[in-house]
Order: C-alpha cells, then sequence, then structure tokens
C-alpha cells in the first residue's frame, strides 16, 4: 500500500533526536515516556535502549500494544504510529544498537543483564501537518 506524503514522514522520523513511547499499564491505561531515536527501518521497524528493570519494559512485556509519537513543534508536524512493541535480551539484537559510552548505563557492557532493546514493528498510523490529517496502513 502506497503512503501519503511517504518522503515527507520518514523525514520527519529521520531529523527527530526522541520519541514519545507509549505502553499500556496493568489498569488499561496509556503511559507515554520520552526515548532517544536509536535507529529506525523507515516507517516499519524502530529499536529503543533501555533496562530490563524499567516499569515500561515489564509493561510491554505483559501486554506488547505500543504507540509512538514523533513531532516538530517548529512546523506543526506530528507522526504516530501504532504496533506491537517486543523486549529483546538476545546479544545479536542488543548489538546493534549499542554505542561508545552505553557503558555509563550499563557497566557489564553490552551483556549487562539490564540492558536489553525494545523493537517497535508498526501496523498503522496518523499524521498531520498543519490542516492536513490523515490515516494510513503499514
Amino acid at each position: 500500500m502506497e503512503i501519503k506524503n511517504y518522503d515527507e514522514l520518514v523525514n520527519l522520523v529521520e531529523r527527530s533526536k526522541n520519541v514519545v513511547v507509549c505502553s499500556v499499564d496493568q489498569d488499561g491505561f496509556p503511559n507515554a515516556k520520552a526515548m532517544f531515536n536509536r535507529k529506525s527501518d523507515k516507517l516499519n521497524t524502530f529499536y529503543f535502549s533501555t533496562n530490563v528493570s524499567a516499569k515500561r519494559t515489564t509493561q510491554f512485556s505483559k501486554n506488547a500494544n505500543a504507540s509512538i509519537y514523533f513531532f516538530d513543534q517548529e512546523t506543526f508536524q506530528g507522526l504516530m504510529l501504532v504496533g506491537k512493541m517486543t523486549v529483546c535480551t538476545d546479544r545479536k539484537t542488543k548489538a546493534v544498537l549499542w554505542q561508545e559510552g552505553d557503558e555509563v548505563y550499563y557497566p557489564a557492557g553490552i551483556d549487562d543483564e539490564d540492558y536489553c532493546v525494545l523493537k517497535f514493528e508498526a501496523k498503522k498510523g496518523n499524521y498531520y501537518h498543519g490542516l492536513e490529517n490523515f490515516n494510513f496502513e503499514i
């Protein structure tokens, strides 16, 4: 399926340093947290590094439903993607995101037991820019 304004959406993702990641808590309410935009595959798959012991990690382990939100307040653009989040603890996936300096947060390095990667796979989205607003499937 062709997505309207595809390049514009990808550009917003690529220039966003941070993304709002939303999980669902045990009572069914959304929880939002800003995270670094570390790696993505256009509009399909997104990766975030975090702690195994983090609240969001526990929430995603129990309920994979998630959304992520990119925005640019200067250009009044917003992109929400809805999909599933997987908690990855395998070394291969963790190596994809590992960067020099991460040992500040994970002293044992890439094999730190408290280091994991959240992998988000988008299913659909909503984009707005100015007065334009549309939904799309991925």
